[in-house]
């Protein structure tokens, strides 16, 4: 079961698949012709897939009526503007796009992404109406530094710092070890409930209550066979999954991992 905080409430897992550059319209749709009758009967937990941009209208109008939710991989803080090769949180809402995946690692690393930047586009993509799923994490270098502490105090913080203490429940935070995305390392279970105890702290320290009702995901080579132990963590609540979310059966796995994980809070 999910972990349950303090009123009594419980947290449901999210898993999300973030395809980052891959699949056309064609592709996209194949694979949900495969996943929805994989995860039509699964009960408590969500699920979410982040298309390309080009494929999002597609995915939104094939998992109408399904389990099945459709994030996109980034947008702009500012409602419109001269911002050439952007899209804004309302262009997103007007295609019935349900969330938004801010500040993933490679957004930061290969493209400039800031913390400044993403202090407006959490509070954004909340006013909009959409999921905002805030990344952070630390790199090898700095694990090795003994930094990781000091690297997700920074990002938390300043990725949060224009939400409301009482919306900070709303938002998805995924801890992705920067060391472990596509390399086929993971985070050995103690690692993951460490650092993402750790981010739920920084969340408490504006407000105890609403950090127990935001959802912390684990990112960072997530498969079917490493997923359930990770998954039965009590701070964990879910995984942004990557090269495993491109195949259907894989991420059904997944998904059925966290969903017959009886996990305690």
């Amino acid at each position: 079961m999910s972990p349950a905080n303090p009123s009594g409430q419980l947290r449901t897992p999210l898993i999300a698949g973030n395809w980052k550059m891959y699949k056309t319209i064609e592709q996209a749709e194949e694979f949900i012709a495969a996943l929805l009758p994989r995860v039509s009967s699964v009960d408590g937990v969500d699920i979410a897939i982040c298309p390309p941009f080009t494929a999002l209208q597609a995915m939104v109008d094939s998992t109408r009526g399904s389990r099945v939710a459709v994030y996109a991989q980034n947008m702009h803080y500012a409602p419109e503007g001269a911002f050439t090769g952007e899209v804004s949180a309302a262009m997103l809402d007007e295609i019935d796009v349900g969330g938004v995946v801010l500040g993933h690692s490679e957004r930061r690393e290969l493209f400039g992404e800031t913390d400044r930047a993403l202090a407006q586009k959490v509070p954004a993509a909340l006013a909009a109406g959409l999921q905002p799923v805030l990344c952070v994490g630390e790199t090898e270098d700095e694990r090795e530094r003994g930094d990781t502490e000091r690297k997700l105090r920074h990002q938390v913080q300043e990725g949060l710092a224009r939400v409301a203490p009482e919306r900070l429940g709303e938002i998805v935070i995924a801890y992705e070890p920067i060391w472990a995305i596509g390399t086929g390392q993971v985070a050995t279970a103690e690692q993951a409930q460490e650092a993402i105890a750790f981010v739920r702290a920084l969340v408490a320290d504006r407000s105890q209550e609403q950090a127990q009702s935001t959802r912390i995901l684990y990112g960072g080579s997530v498969k079917p066979d490493n997923a359930a132990e990770l998954l039965a963590l009590p701070d964990i609540d879910g995984a942004l999954v990557g090269g495993a979310s491109l195949d259907a059966e894989s991420l059904a796995a997944i998904v059925a991992a966290v969903s017959g994980t009886d996990r305690q809070p």
